[in-house]
């Protein structure tokens, strides 16, 4: 289910379970997906899954070659740079509406996914994607929580879809924390002083907080990506 929608067809079915299966990094970066491979490991038809395919890569999601199908969209630095550089732009122009615009169903919001998110451990090896995949969902709530009080639908579709892209970074980042090149993070403080600039309404100091916060997961994340 995506945003409260449920499944309406096999198509939307199979754009979902491919989604999923992309967003948390089942498929290697640039690995085909072949509609026979993907149809016997899914269990959907051929024309639902080239449907799903077609939806995934105009949302960047995947990539389509000509005459060669699709594949899993590559992860290159310069792509890294490119999203989380955007994806920082677009939640500095939320968050600061959200801070000044945010009334109290906002702010109490903003705590309420701040502390599951606190709650929630990180997973303790690559291996670890159910834990991977919660604490992800519950960053991403936080994050949407923080941005949400910006009152702009349009805005917020923008960050939508760059937080989409930029989860399969996010949880490359995640799941190999432990090596010595991830830089390992106290990412409950840096949430923490977020929410705390956020909700003093300090405008500076949140955005200087929230794009630290991003801009370290970027440069973890390029460290790791970085040839040996």
């Amino acid at each position: 289910m995506m945003d409260g929608i449920a499944p309406r067809s096999e198509a939307e079915r199979a754009f979902q379970a491919l989604r999923a299966a992309l967003l948390s990094g089942e498929f290697a970066p640039g690995e085909r997906l072949l509609p026979a491979a993907l149809r016997a490991r899914f269990g959907f038809g051929l024309t639902p899954l080239r449907e799903a395919l077609m939806r995934l890569a105009t949302e960047g999601l995947a990539e389509g070659e000509a005459q060669r199908g699709f594949r899993a969209p590559p992860l290159s630095a310069e792509l890294v740079r490119e999203l989380m550089g955007a994806r920082r732009e677009i939640e500095a122009i939320c968050l600061s509406r959200a801070i000044r615009r945010g009334d109290a169903a906002w702010e109490a919001e903003v705590r309420a996914t701040f502390a599951a998110l606190a709650a929630t451990p990180l997973p303790r090896d690559p291996d670890d994607l159910s834990a991977a995949a919660l604490w992800e969902e519950r960053h991403r709530a936080f994050h949407l929580a923080l941005v949400a009080g910006c009152g702009s639908p349009v805005r917020i579709g923008l960050w939508r879809n760059l937080s989409d892209r930029t989860e399969r970074i996010r949880r490359l980042r995640l799941l190999r924390r432990h090596e010595q090149a991830a830089e390992v993070r106290d990412l409950n403080a840096e949430h923490l002083a977020i929410l705390e600039a956020a909700l003093a309404r300090d405008e500076a100091l949140a955005l200087a907080r929230a794009d630290a916060h991003l801009a370290a997961t970027e440069a973890a994340v390029l460290a790791l990506l970085a040839p040996a």
